[in-house]
């Protein structure tokens, strides 16, 4: 997540920006380590293939490759939805926010920061469970992917250029 913020008591014209976020989701996983870890689980994979194969347990041998397939599909489809983006900007007279997908289209969403609400829900164990910013009879979720700590500091930066969009 990235944020930038000017400082709330300059002299600001109408549509510069009071904040400007870029949510992304975190992968911890590099394409190095996953190129790493490809090539160990294929190898524990393919030695328990020639094993049980030599048994004459030729199936096992199938269903690892399978696994192989699977793992590097499932790693795959998440590297794919790392690729989503969450602009938030927030000037006096407009709250923007653009979502773009894994596959690059996007959606933009656009609130007068007067009417616009910012929700917050809770949970007592976990903290920030969910954010959407309503108004005009619609709502837009924000950050769903994040994890609880960017949430929060989310929420809260957020939280505050409304405010000051208001004030």
């Amino acid at each position: 997540m990235t944020m930038t913020a000017p400082e709330i008591g300059s002299t600001q014209p109408a549509e510069r920006p009071l904040f400007a976020a870029e949510l992304v989701p975190h992968r911890s996983l590099t394409p190095r380590g996953f190129a790493l870890l490809m090539t160990v689980f294929a190898a524990i994979c393919a030695g328990n293939a020639v094993f049980y194969f030599t048994l004459g347990a030729w199936p096992v041998a199938i269903f690892l490759g399978l696994d192989v397939l699977l793992l590097f599909i499932a790693i795959k489809l998440s590297f794919r939805s790392g690729r989503a983006r969450e602009e938030v900007t927030v000037t006096r007279s407009n709250v923007h926010i653009r979502k773009i997908s894994p596959n690059g289209r996007h959606s933009d969403h656009h609130y007068n920061p007067f009417w616009a609400r910012f929700h917050i829900d809770r949970h007592r164990e976990i903290g920030i469970t969910a954010m959407r910013l309503s108004g005009q009879g619609r709502a837009t979720t924000l950050g769903a992917f994040l994890n609880p700590d960017d949430r929060e500091s989310f929420a809260m930066a957020f939280s505050r250029a409304l405010a000051t969009a208001k004030g």
